[in-house]
Formats: C-alpha cells, sequence, structure tokens
C-alpha cells in the first residue's frame, strides 16, 4: 500500500480538478480522509481476517463499487449539509478520491494484489509497472531507513505528479474563473 499522507495528497489534486474556489474546507478533508478509508480493512487483518479474503486488505474495501457506494453516501451527506454543492461534482471528487487509494495500491511492489472488481470479481491485480516501494501497515515502520526510502519512492511517483496534475489543474481552472460567462 501507499502512505496515508500518499493517498490523502492524490485525493488533493483530484479537487484541485473537480472542485470550486469555494468548496468548504470540510469537503477537503472528508475527501482526503476518504482517501485514505479503505485501509480501515487492516482492522479486519488484526482480528484474524485472512488477507486474501474478499474481506482482508486490499478486498472489497479497495475495489471500484466500494468507492462509487462510499462516495455516494459521503456526496448525499455533505450535500445535506450545505445545499449549495453540486452532488455530482461532490461525488464525482470522493469517488475518484476513495478508487485512487486501490489504483495506487495497484503500482507497489509488495502485497498480493488488488481486488479492483470486488465482489464480481475477486481476483488480485498489479499494474505490469511497479514502482512504488510498499508502504509499512504500522506507523512504525517509517522510522527507519527503509521508511524514509519508501517516502522518497512516493514523493517521486505520487507527491510530485500529484502536486504537477493539480498545479496545471487549477490553473486552468483559473482561466475559467476569470472570464466572464459566455453566453
Amino acid at each position: 500500500m501507499a502512505s496515508a499522507i500518499s493517498h490523502a495528497l492524490a485525493a488533493t489534486g483530484i479537487g484541485f480538478a473537480l472542485l470550486n474556489r469555494h468548496t468548504p474546507a470540510r469537503v477537503w478533508v472528508v475527501g482526503a480522509a476518504a482517501a485514505i478509508a479503505p485501509d480501515l480493512d487492516v482492522i479486519g487483518y488484526r482480528l484474524g481476517v485472512p488477507y486474501e479474503s474478499l474481506w482482508g486488505h486490499r478486498g472489497l474495501s479497495h475495489s471500484v463499487l466500494a468507492a462509487a457506494i462510499l462516495g455516494a453516501i459521503l456526496a448525499f451527506t455533505l450535500r445535506r449539509a450545505d445545499p449549495g454543492l453540486s452532488t455530482g461534482r461532490l461525488f464525482g471528487f470522493l469517488a475518484l478520491a476513495i478508487a485512487s487509494h486501490g489504483f495506487l495500491d495497484g503500482f507497489t511492489n509488495g502485497g498480493l494484489g488488488v481486488a479492483f472488481f470486488a465482489p464480481i470479481d475477486s481476483t488480485r491485480y498489479f499494474f505490469p509497472w511497479r514502482p512504488i516501494e510498499v508502504s509499512p501497515l504500522s506507523i512504525g515502520g517509517f522510522f527507519t531507513a527503509r521508511g524514509l526510502a519508501i517516502l522518497a519512492s512516493e514523493a517521486q511517483w505520487i507527491w510530485l505528479p500529484t502536486v504537477i496534475f493539480a498545479a496545471v489543474a487549477w490553473s486552468v481552472r483559473r482561466r475559467r474563473w476569470a472570464r466572464p460567462e459566455q453566453r
């Protein structure tokens, strides 16, 4: 898996492409937390759920279906709290933020793969190219030389591309904001 820091940063990059400048901070925070949420499946791992189980790490919680369902629930919840928000835009942001979790994990060099299509297909997949160093399941693993190597890998393969993507998205959207409405 990639680290929680990288998952949250990826959600922020997606937000720069989909959210507008007036989006409340809570939406950004929920998006970052939602992008990390699939890793709550490690609780099951600690309770004896086998890693390779549908309910195990990188199983159903990392699937596209789970991202769509959780994204919809969160979008409707946030929309009720602030009727000025677009449900469709919120759903797109949140579902993509959550789905990005499995996508990033599919580029790591460890584990059993990601069940992208669960529960229909429980096969675990990786992408053919796996440059991201797999992150430890515990936070203590970051306070080692290996932990620094993992963060360096994520900086190269996740953080830098996300910052570039966010900068381009922000620049494009900024130009749209500056233009008067064309009728």
